[in-house]
């Protein structure tokens, strides 16, 4: 993808540049962040690219425009569309229930007391679908919700911990209740590792071989992996976590990272580690209805389907959320496709941008959004655990609309 100067593509430089200038002010001169990173994308062209403060403060490495991060839950989407080309190819419906692709799956239950290993439970009302497992609606959680006894029990067992595989984490699981019956609620949860698990499971191929075939390799994106190679340390960020104090305290540092070696357990739901440049490759093919560069993806009315909301009766996840919130979107307003949240109600999210925009955002605070109307994408990056700290999205969005100016 080119760059493009802003008015090009129909957007204002001077208030693009409030970006850069908002970022400093309130986040960078406070020393809040070490560094960010922010990528607009319009009608196919990067319009605005700038990279800010520190990699790696600990060692005084700037932040370059080709920097390494670890992107987390933004994984989920790759995973998503990955599957989603299984189906294109008959392999899978929607409506499909899990158990037929995870034998050990068929009689699931649900929780109704106890602890780990004593619980009591009950029949689920019906099986869990595969498009549960898109739309958070599976019953599955995440251990560190720290909300139930099951999420304690995904703890205890060390689901989703680097060393133990995919294959350790369904096998556990068909050993643990849900959280409720599938598709009567919506829980961010460890489904789309799951859908990374079936992903093995049809096409016979390790998931970082698929995704680097299918995905990585055909769209260009040449930096993101499970991890990061030796020669390419140079070029990865340290993570942050905000302190109580405020303090930035080293989270995972770059040169020490267990990044820097391959994993045991390929997370399809937060894994991946990435580069700003690549991921707008990613979002270019989903706005170009699934092609880049002569690269198709999948089809246009693939993308129509995911990017649609999914939960019963057209709600918001608030109406459907049983747990808190863990991610740099607004629930109000907000419908779940095929792997993205979907904006439907922009009064309602208190949100400036267009209905029908899909997204999704990483444990260390990245982000990103697709707006099809505006043919518009933006991509943020930086390393702040946790997730939330402060409303980058929200922030972005108030400097990014007002910028359109055709």
């Amino acid at each position: 993808m080119d760059l493009a100067r802003p008015e090009e593509v129909g957007l204002s430089s001077a208030r693009l540049a409030r970006i850069e200038e908002h970022l400093e002010r309130r986040y960078l001169a406070d020393k809040k962040i070490a560094g960010a990173l922010t990528l607009v994308q319009r009608r196919g062209r990067i319009a605005y690219l700038k990279a800010q403060g520190l990699a790696d403060r600990e060692r005084g490495v700037p932040m370059r425009d080709d920097t390494i991060f670890r992107i987390y839950s933004m994984s989920k989407p790759v995973t998503s569309v990955a599957l989603m080309t299984l189906y294109e190819r008959g392999a899978f419906q929607l409506e499909d229930p899990v158990h037929r692709f995870i034998p050990a799956w068929r009689d699931l239950r649900v929780f109704d007391g106890g602890n780990h290993p004593t619980f009591a439970t009950r029949p689920c009302e019906r099986a869990m679908s595969v498009r549960d497992l898109f739309t958070h609606m599976s019953g599955l959680t995440y251990g560190f919700m720290e909300r139930t006894n099951v999420d304690r029990a995904y703890r205890r067992l060390g689901i989703g911990e680097r060393d133990k595989s995919l294959d350790e984490m369904i096998a556990t699981l068909a050993k643990l209740p849900l959280e409720f019956s599938p598709g009567t609620r919506w829980n961010y949860s460890v489904s789309t590792d799951v859908l990374g698990h079936l992903i093995e499971r049809i096409s016979g191929k390790r998931l970082d071989v698929f995704l680097r075939e299918e995905i990585f390799e055909p769209l260009g994106m040449v930096d993101t992996a499970f991890f990061v190679p030796a020669e390419k340390l140079d070029r990865f960020s340290t993570n942050y976590t905000r302190m109580p104090d405020k303090s930035l305290r080293v989270e995972d540092d770059r040169m020490k990272s267990i990044f820097a070696e391959p994993p045991a357990f390929l997370s399809g739901g937060g894994g991946l580690v990435s580069t700003a440049r690549d991921y707008a490759r990613f979002c270019q093919m989903l706005l170009n209805g699934g092609a880049l560069g002569g690269a198709r993806i999948l089809g246009r009315k693939t993308i129509e389907l995911m990017s649609m909301n999914h939960l019963p009766e057209g709600r918001d996840i608030t109406r459907m959320n049983v747990g808190g919130q863990f991610s740099q979107i607004a629930y109000d307003g907000v419908g779940f496709g095929l792997g993205f949240s979907v904006t439907m109600d922009l009064a309602k999210a208190q949100t400036i941008g267009s209905a029908g925009e899909y997204a999704w955002g990483g444990a260390a605070s990245t982000a990103f959004w697709v707006d099809p109307k505006e043919d518009l994408a933006v991509i943020f990056m930086v390393q702040l655990m946790p997730s939330g700290t402060f409303n980058f999205r929200g922030q972005l969005k108030s400097i990014v609309y007002p910028a359109i100016v055709d």
